[in-house]
């Protein structure tokens, strides 16, 4: 799958986890690492490296949270802002490259959801 995604995202400069925590950072502005760990699934010692080599790209932002110094919010730069308009059509080439029709894709997002939510209860 990242193979498909890896010349669009070849682009913008970043990698799909990269493009992942873009995705929510565009949606929700602010996260802690913990919180984007959560999300994606990762493990800081995953994450931590990635988020770096993104603040070296001025792509994101990193500093400690005023309320809690062990917390680090994480949120886009100018740079990380205009990188959503060169991506927005990146999920209908993918869509388009799946050669699936807008039923099927959706059946599939909702089995992955539900399987998703089934592992995540276990």
């Amino acid at each position: 799958m990242t193979k498909k995604y890896k010349p669009l995202l070849d682009e913008l400069g970043v990698t799909y986890p990269q493009y992942l925590v873009l995705l929510l950072l565009w949606e929700h502005k602010t996260f802690t690492v913990k919180e984007l760990g959560q999300q994606l699934y990762l493990d800081s010692g995953t994450l931590t490296p990635m988020l770096k080599r993104m603040e070296q790209n001025q792509i994101i932002k990193r500093e400690r949270s005023m309320q809690d110094e062990r917390s680090v919010l994480i949120t886009l730069t100018a740079k990380g802002c205009s990188l959503k308009e060169k991506a927005q059509d990146i999920p209908i080439e993918i869509f388009h490259l799946s050669g699936k029709n807008q039923e099927e894709f959706q059946a599939l997002k909702d089995s992955l959801l539900q399987l998703l939510q089934q592992l995540t209860n276990t």
